[in-house]
């Protein structure tokens, strides 16, 4: 590992670890999205807390700490191995950010933010999936979960190189939803639209 991919490496993490939700949530005079709702620093919490724009933005926001991390290493030419370290390292900032805490979201727009650089058409393929989930089933967390579970089927079939760096982000972003599984396998998952539910 060369000096200038450790140095990609702790700045992802140091860019994930930049909490949108906690910094939408301050800006927009919101409950801290970590105490309240389901205590997710996320999106969907966003959304429950506050309504559509403050959700938007953290998406956005989530998003780019995936993205312009993994794209800037890709044109500084670096292997997909370590573009796919430097991905899981925006995660983990995500999850574990530095600057609060330790508490944060399941970075399951941050993986789609680092799956991005690989090509619209797997970012078509995992939004699609995502969509037709929610909308058979209604739960948030089970269409991640299917979505990033699929996601390296998708890249072999895209881009094979890049197929090993993305499921090490799905093995990581499933991990991160083993309490929602047991939650589905329950039967006890609240579903997006349930602002009355707080699991996420």
């Amino acid at each position: 590992m060369t000096a200038l991919t450790l140095l990609l490496l702790v700045g992802a993490y140091l860019l994930g670890s930049l909490s949108s939700a906690v910094l939408v949530c301050r800006a927009f005079g919101l409950p801290d999205p970590r105490r309240h709702g389901s205590n997710n620093p996320g999106a969907t919490n966003v959304f429950r807390l506050g309504g559509r724009l403050p959700a938007v933005l953290v998406l956005i926001c989530d998003i780019l700490k995936g993205t312009i991390p993994v794209w800037g290493s890709y044109f500084l030419g670096i292997e997909p191995l370590f573009l796919g370290l430097i991905a899981v390292a925006a995660c983990l900032g995500h999850i574990f950010p530095l600057f609060f805490g330790f508490r944060g979201g399941k970075a399951v727009a941050t993986a789609f933010g680092a799956m991005l650089p690989i090509g619209l058409s797997l970012a078509g393929l995992l939004i699609s999936c995502w969509i037709v989930v929610v909308f058979v089933s209604g739960y948030s967390s089970l269409a991640a979960i299917i979505a990033v579970g699929f996601a390296p089927l998708f890249t072999f079939w895209i881009k094979p190189a890049y197929t090993l760096p993305v499921a090490m982000l799905s093995v990581l972003i499933i991990a991160r939803h083993r309490a929602n599984i047991v939650r589905l396998w329950r039967g006890e998952e609240g579903r997006i639209w349930d602002k009355g539910r707080t699991n996420e």
